[in-house]
């Protein structure tokens, strides 16, 4: 193990800007997720379109936050890397607004999720997400 994945100072670093990140996101404070970057950058991987950059990172988490008003992210564990945090992640909602084309169905959807949290020393650069997108489909009834 390196010393940038074993350092317990560094880990606990990381842990509290993923937390902070998290709770951003659960508040829908798009602002305060974007603070907890170095440079914003989210990687939804099955919408296939990285977003780079502060607006970017608004126009996603906005459309997010619309098209499931009460979104909630619940870290179950988290991995450390040497580069990264790995994060076991469930997220659930209420599809009630327009998300990627598709109208609001007032369906919940529960996803299991794995986040990648990409970091440089102890500054967050990048969150890549995946998940299951036809499960996610399936369940606000688009699937």
């Amino acid at each position: 193990m390196s010393e940038a994945s074993g350092s317990s100072d560094l880990r606990a670093r990381r842990e509290a800007i993923i937390h902070q990140h998290c709770d951003a996101e659960n508040r829908h404070d798009v602002k305060g997720v974007i603070e907890t970057f170095a440079r914003a950058h989210y990687d939804v991987v099955p919408l296939g379109v990285p977003t780079e950059g502060a607006p970017q990172v608004e126009e996603l988490l906005g459309a997010l936050f619309v098209a499931f008003p009460d979104f909630h992210a619940e870290i179950t564990r988290l991995h450390h890397a040497d580069e990264a945090v790995f994060a076991d992640v469930i997220m659930t909602g209420t599809h009630q607004g327009e998300w990627v084309g598709i109208p609001g169905s007032g369906r919940s959807m529960s996803v299991r999720s794995a986040c990648v949290f990409d970091f440089e020393g102890a500054d967050l650069v990048n969150e890549s997400v995946y998940f299951d997108h036809a499960a996610l489909l399936n369940q606000i009834g688009a699937g």
